[in-house]
């Protein structure tokens, strides 16, 4: 039997159902792991050591019953620190929420535990969701396991590396402008951003409301389906959830693509990119005409407007958004104020990060009086466009190909230097969020220095299973999903 890190989530769930390992043995494997490798990599906020233990013994006990029957019963599972846990820290990586510790669960999490899977712990992130690169977290950087002086992306970085790593078997994350997909790509691990409505967002720290959307990250498809399957679908407590076909996990894992019409967008392969995320991108193409799909090149000039769509969007939602940290109901509360409106002043300056002050100086530039109609509502129109664009696209073609992002991991501190530069390296992602379209990273090859190359297929609302079965087409062809860093 393989070691327990090495499986994938599905293999230990079969397992344990097969009562070859126990629940606890698998929760104890990876706290181990976790013990010997995150103080080098610090995926990990939190470790929920005694909470996953004593939950472990109560999921074996359900699964021995037959309570607990699903596809990922007993399944160890790692949750980003933005994603409510009821009696466990959730900070979004900022000082501002350093003690804030939930009275109730995220939607996702109870669904979680209905399947009888295990919370082990909170992934370390981009404060706020804000940023590529998951160095704007208060607690510390987290590193990329293939080359520790790299980045892993952001924001949903510790999500990642954690799964790249075989600290979890699965994790959930969340995507806003492509913090899902992103690190997937840096660090050579799968992940889904799902259409926007198909996962509930209730207890998911809002970044920008009309953007956010949790999905899972696994080390393949069939991981991030099963998972998928979990978490999605309508829940009351969040209005924008949407009712619709339950998703098809055996049409997502079945391999399917033959007659399938790919689209890639010519403006997506021009200036700005690496000659070996193009390479990677381009053979993938040829990988998928090989296997039976009809691929084409076309054009899509909109994209150019998609950094600035995005920003504009996502900086006025989160200045609306963050204005509930003031210092007095919850969260980090200045000792250095002698009056309310300092109190409110001091708690926030020192609370908030510099990137997240920065998103809320832009936020409130745009909605300010004079600027709303020339920022703001401009990019609400350009919104428009950019979903009509891949309106139009779809009615060609059944899924667009592209690159994940125009570079592969870069060294520590170059974005955060360059906070131009690191928006940039949104190009390929944050128009999907604005879309609210489906989104799937895969590994697809590698660069010069080793570094992994993502690819992602972007599907027509609430087609998950289509695009998924097209990456699991093109992983049953290679082998680039297989491939994990190396730690000693």
């Amino acid at each position: 039997m393989k070691n327990i890190c090495e499986m994938t989530a599905l293999e230990i769930s079969t397992a344990i159902k097969n009562k070859e390992i126990t629940v606890e043995e698998a929760v104890n494997a990876f706290f181990d792991v976790i013990d010997k490798y995150d103080t080098k990599l610090h995926c990990y906020n939190t470790v929920c050591k005694d909470e996953a233990l004593k939950r472990a013994k109560e999921v074996q006990q359900g699964i021995d019953s037959g309570k607990y029957t699903g596809r990922l019963a007993g399944v160890p599972i790692g949750v980003k620190d933005n994603i409510c846990t009821k009696d466990i820290l959730t900070t979004c990586s900022s000082k501002i929420l350093e003690n804030f510790i939930p009275t109730y669960n995220a939607t996702v999490i109870n669904r979680l535990n209905d399947e009888g899977m295990v919370v082990i712990g909170k992934l370390n992130m981009d404060e706020f969701a804000m940023g590529s690169t998951t160095e704007t977290s208060a607690t510390g950087v987290t590193h990329n396991p293939w080359d520790i002086e790299k980045v892993p992306g952001g924001s949903s970085g510790g999500a990642a590396v954690a799964v790249a790593a075989k600290l979890s078997p699965v994790t959930l994350g969340s995507d806003t402008g492509g913090s899902i997909r992103q690190p997937c790509s840096f660090c050579g691990v799968t992940g889904l951003k799902p259409t926007y409505g198909a996962v509930s967002r209730y207890g998911l720290v809002a970044y920008a409301s009309s953007l956010d959307q949790i999905g899972p990250i696994g080390k393949d498809v069939d991981d991030c389906a099963a998972l998928f399957s979990v978490i999605q679908g309508k829940d009351e407590k969040d209005g924008t959830s949407m009712v619709y076909d339950k998703f098809d996990f055996d049409k997502a894992v079945s391999g399917e693509i033959k007659g399938k019409k790919i689209g890639i967008p010519e403006d997506y392969l021009g200036e700005g990119i690496n000659e070996d995320v193009k390479a990677s991108i381009l053979a993938a193409a040829d990988k998928f005409r090989e296997l039976g799909a009809e691929v084409e090149m076309f054009k899509m000039p909109i994209a150019k407007y998609a950094i600035p769509t995005y920003y504009i969007i996502a900086c006025a939602e989160a200045c609306s958004n963050l204005s509930r940290y003031d210092g007095i109901k919850y969260g980090y509360s200045s000792k250095n104020s002698e009056n309310l409106l300092d109190r409110y002043v001091m708690s926030r300056s020192e609370g908030f990060g510099m990137e997240v002050k920065r998103r809320i100086m832009l936020g409130n530039f745009v909605l300010s009086s004079g600027y709303y109609d020339a920022y703001y509502n401009k990019a609400l129109k350009a919104k428009k466009l950019i979903q009509n664009a891949f309106f139009d696209a779809f009615e060609k073609f059944d899924m667009i190909l592209g690159p994940v992002a125009p570079t592969t991991a870069l060294k520590m501190g170059e974005s955060l230097s360059d906070p131009l530069k690191m928006y940039l390296g949104d190009i390929y992602t944050v128009m999907i969020n604005i879309a609210g379209l489906p989104s799937f990273s895969a590994p697809c090859g590698f660069d010069a220095d080793g570094m992994p190359i993502g690819m992602q297929l972007i599907g027509k609302p609430f087609c998950e299973a289509e695009i998924m079965s097209a990456a699991k087409a093109f992983q049953n062809a290679t082998d680039y999903h297989t491939k994990l860093p190396t730690l000693d």
